[in-house]
């Protein structure tokens, strides 16, 4: 395997773990409207998140890094190209995480309600357009013969990507619900297992459509396994929820977001970014790749850097992995 099938698989990893992640926390900040009911269990949900959402978005900045360093002409492409969706996102994600550290600094009810409003927004927006974003990479774009993106952003705007991002959204909102029942206590718990059952079966529908319209489009025989495993966890997941197993459910929701993300990736080695106006301009592995020797020195550091993060991370969640319900806020009034 050559270096720059090695840092496709990388990026790739990336990717998966932080839709993984951040899937979680943006479906919980998206259940900040869905579920919780006062303003005490809104705290409740944001807590839940607190300690680990700044920590899930470094695998987002590592993933562009990487994909800049790695392959450079992906990265030209796909930002000019992606430029108005992606600053959407940017904007979102600066604005989400001034709600989180703004939204307590203050007492005023109308302060906190509207950094808490921000947080919903913030988190629902990106969770479309992430799987809109994504959709339009697999699916193929206006790539010319000088490697440009030549098409506008109403181009990505086509049902195939459309249907991307509500799958993404949905999917983040259930992986965000069975996360919830699994950190808290109380009515909250049961309220979210309840809501995981709804969410999850309207997730279903649109992530068989579009995992089916892959497949179909531009898969093969590791992407159909993927598909499988994607299928069987979701449904897993939604019985593993039903008996109270939370740790099971969330782990199973888990799966099936790291399977989809896998298929995608299955169905697009070796383009990086297909081009839907000739095949032989599609960006793939080897013309978007740096030098073999930067991937050499980018690998390097990745095996020593890696492992240092992980440790980190598994750790802040070890130590805030217990639940927590209303009954553990502390004053308000403080």
């Amino acid at each position: 395997m050559e270096l720059h099938d090695v840092w496709f698989v990388l990026i790739a990893v990336l990717w998966t773990g932080y839709f993984f992640l951040e899937g979680f926390d943006f479906g919980v900040g998206v259940l900040t409207k869905l579920l919780a009911r006062n303003r005490p269990e809104k705290r409740v949900l944001i807590n839940t998140i607190g300690p680990v959402w700044d920590g899930n978005e470094v695998w987002l900045l590592t993933a562009g890094g990487a994909t800049f360093a790695a392959f450079p002409e992906w990265y030209a492409t796909l930002f000019s190209g992606f430029y108005l969706p992606l600053l959407v996102i940017l904007v979102c994600l600066i604005v989400r995480g001034v709600a989180f550290e703004y939204r307590v600094k203050r007492p005023e009810e109308n302060w906190q309600r509207n950094w808490e409003t921000a947080i919903f927004w913030t988190s629902l927006i990106p969770a479309f357009l992430w799987g809109v974003a994504f959709g339009n990479i697999v699916h193929g774009v206006k790539i010319d013969r000088d490697l440009e993106y030549v098409g506008s952003v109403w181009d990505l705007l086509n049902p195939y990507a459309l249907l991307g991002g509500l799958v993404t959204l949905t999917l983040f909102t259930f992986h965000g619900t069975v996360f919830t029942a699994l950190k808290t206590v109380g009515e909250i718990r049961e309220r979210a297992r309840a809501l995981a059952l709804r969410v999850g079966l309207a997730t279903a529908v649109p992530a068989l459509v579009f995992l089916v319209w892959t497949q179909a489009h531009s898969g093969n025989g590791k992407s159909l396994v993927a598909l499988v495993v994607a299928v069987a966890a979701l449904v897993a997941a939604l019985v593993a929820n039903q008996a109270g197993r939370e740790g099971w459910s969330f782990a199973l929701s888990g799966v099936t977001i790291v399977a989809a993300v896998a298929m995608l990736f299955l169905t697009l080695f070796p383009n990086v970014m297909p081009s839907t106006l000739n095949a032989d301009w599609s960006l793939t592995v080897t013309n978007a790749s740096s030098s073999p020797y930067t991937l050499k020195i980018m690998t390097w550091l990745a095996v020593i850097a890696t492992p240092v993060v992980l440790l980190y991370q598994g750790w802040t969640y070890w130590v805030f992995r217990k639940r927590i319900g209303t009954q553990h806020l502390a004053d308000a009034a403080h």
